[in-house]
């Protein structure tokens, strides 16, 4: 799995609970991030040179744990390696088949390079025929949750000065379009008037890597879990943290051994 930083890591927590048997490599890359703020051509260039060094090391199967990296570069990484590979996008779909019998809207939070991209566009105007999704970026985000910034009284002043200009009882869904963004569903759910439902695209994307493996013949792991990190600058501290914010989403889970590699 692979992400511009620890966002994808609520990915690979749901991996962890859905295939529990496989051993997993998970790369940030911390010299680049955050991907949202910057060009398609720049994150293009980021995520080829990340997935190969990935594949140096012998991967099996590949994540792209990040909306916006999969919205500019899944296609070419599919046409360059014979592996299964996953990408993910917001879950607009859902999202939409679950609000068409009450008439409510669907808000979509994501980065503004996700937002930009014309993968975007096409899925919204595929499956939105009545019109009703809506989209909000929260760019500020991404840098919070990479520092591990998570003061649930600040978190919650920038949801609330973010969602000020939305009527909210016209919204059934909220639809966390950023793996980043997932930290933070539980202190949304505080501010959100109750009948708003919180989902994202991590469970799908995971369903889908089980079904990849079983098709390509890949044979099911043995491992008990490992998780090995690596990140594109080698920063040992950054190594830690990935440990600690894993732990932060797996919640009481016990502890795994962690190999750090530069």
């Amino acid at each position: 799995m692979m992400d511009s930083g620890i966002g994808g890591l609520s990915v690979l927590a749901e991996a962890l609970r859905r295939l529990p048997t496989e051993n997993y490599l998970y790369m940030a890359d911390t010299l680049h991030v955050p991907y949202g703020t910057k060009s398609k051509e720049e994150v293009r260039s980021y995520v080829l040179e990340v997935v190969e060094t990935m594949v140096q090391t012998g991967i099996d199967a590949l994540v792209v744990a990040c909306n916006t990296a999969t919205s500019i570069a899944v296609d070419e990484l599919r046409s360059r390696y014979s592996f299964p590979i996953v990408g993910m996008e917001p879950a607009v779909k859902p999202a939409v088949e679950m609000n068409r019998a009450t008439g409510k809207r669907v808000l979509v939070f994501a980065t503004q390079l996700t937002l930009q991209q014309p993968k975007y566009y096409a899925l919204v105007s595929r499956v939105d025929e009545g019109g009703i999704v809506d989209s909000l970026p929260l760019p500020e985000l991404v840098a919070y949750c990479e520092a591990l910034q998570f003061d649930k009284a600040l978190i919650k002043r920038y949801f609330r000065a973010k969602l000020a200009d939305y009527d909210l009882d016209r919204y059934g869904i909220v639809v966390l379009g950023c793996t980043h963004y997932v930290y933070y569903a539980d202190i949304l759910r505080e501010i959100l008037p109750p009948h708003i439902e919180v989902v994202d695209g991590n469970a799908g994307t995971v369903k889908r890597l089980a079904a990849l493996l079983h098709r390509f013949g890949i044979p099911a792991g043995c491992g008990g879990g490992q998780v090995r990190f690596m990140c594109s600058g080698g920063e040992p501290a950054y190594l830690d943290k990935m440990g600690k914010a894993l732990e932060l989403l797996r919640g009481d889970a016990p502890d795994r051994s962690f190999a750090g590699v530069k």
